[in-house]
């Protein structure tokens, strides 16, 4: 298999996580880096031994045949263009895009050049929620009917130096983590048809508790605490609280209510994880662990094992560019999902039903062999 050329735009934290993370994949050949402050660019290209670009010079680079985009969201779609006028395949960092509008001109513009466009999360890749598809397709808990979702914190001004945009429009609880659950319920459940939802922000400024900014405020100024309810194309009806204003909570991170029984997945951010099966008669155990490898835990995360393959869903669509298939992290997934988390938002403001003009098949399951196949 041809090995593609790999350059990044955009050398913040996360580049630093495509960069490790990339060379476990056979597809994969990371070169080259790229970023509109050139010292951060030369840092990251001299951290992870790749060359530093310009971000015009790695457009035109001749050995670069997919570049990741890693800006920050309000230029996703600026630069992913960019990256397809150059003749390139793209790969953005979540979100792909900030409305529909943009998600389309993207769709259109790469088909009209044979390109690629793939978009992260890649979590729902991982052993766990691939064995949370396995049961489902498998029919251990009948049709999924309903299910309930939850991911709330305090935010984001904790343990970010530089908070501000997740307090802009276009990020938000709902655009910044609500990708990792809305992707993996479509890929467990299908696609979307109607939304509803509030919201609210209930703190107007953040207080910088962290790094050389400590003490600062920024602005709120998008919604920090949003619920949601989802009606799938399938007939099942879904809650999703997303909030950046709660101190603690004791509420799962996502269970899936079936016929016959009932599945608690773990946390979509992440690969891993254990899940949960309840039967008909109520009794609850954990599913017995596979062989997965994108479930095996790789790193430590504070003393907490983790199964972290970031990455994966670039290596899927590097392979199948190779052998001429869908990949999984494709763009009518990515702009089903905008579309979805967007609608919520507008959903909120106009306190009305939006239902969904896109959808997505969902993604092809991803199994233990298809996935050690992806692995250098």
């Amino acid at each position: 298999m041809k090995k593609l050329g790999v350059g990044i735009i955009g050398c913040g934290n996360i580049s630093a996580a495509y960069l490790r993370l990339g060379p476990l994949f056979k597809a994969l050949d990371m070169r080259a880096v790229a970023d509109i402050n050139m010292d951060a660019a030369k840092a990251r290209a001299d951290e992870f031994g790749v060359r530093a670009d310009t971000v015009e010079g790695l457009l035109a680079a001749d050995d670069i045949d997919v570049i990741v985009n890693l800006t920050i969201p309000a230029v996703h779609y600026q630069v992913t263009r960019q990256i397809l006028e150059a003749g390139k395949h793209a790969y953005s960092e979540k979100p792909l895009v900030l409305t529909l509008e943009e998600g389309e001109a993207l769709r259109e513009l790469a088909a009209a050049k044979g390109l690629r466009v793939g978009s992260a999360p890649d979590t729902f890749l991982g052993g766990a929620h691939q064995q949370a598809r396995a049961a489902i397709d498998a029919g251990d808990v009948g049709r999924i009917i309903g299910g309930t979702c939850h991911v709330m914190s305090h935010g984001m001004e904790q343990w970010h130096p530089n908070p501000d945009f997740f307090f802009q429009p276009g990020a938000g609880p709902v655009l910044d983590i609500g990708p990792y659950y809305i992707t993996n319920l479509i890929q467990l459940i299908g696609p979307v048809k109607t939304v509803s939802a509030m919201a609210a922000a209930t703190f107007k400024t953040r207080t910088i508790s962290n790094g050389p900014r400590d003490g600062e405020t920024v602005p709120v100024d998008t919604p920090t605490n949003i619920h949601a309810l989802l009606e799938f194309h399938n007939g099942a009806i879904v809650t999703l609280g997303a909030s950046w204003d709660v101190w603690a909570h004791s509420h799962p991170n996502m269970e899936l209510y079936g016929e016959t029984g009932s599945l608690f997945v773990p946390d979509p951010n992440f690969f891993g994880g254990n899940v949960g099966h309840a039967g008909m008669d109520g009794d609850r155990t954990n599913l017995t662990a596979t062989d997965h490898p994108f479930g095996i835990a790789n790193q430590d995360d504070k003393g907490t094992p983790r199964a972290n393959y970031r990455c994966a869903g670039l290596a899927d669509m590097a392979q199948a560019i190779s052998e001429g298939r869908k990949h999984r992290c494709d763009i009518d997934l990515a702009v089903h999902g905008i579309e979805v988390m967007t609608g919520i938002l507008s959903a909120a403001e106009s306190r009305a039903y939006v239902d969904m003009t896109t959808t997505c098949e969902r993604p092809a399951a991803l199994s233990a062999d298809e996935a050690r196949a992806l692995l250098a």
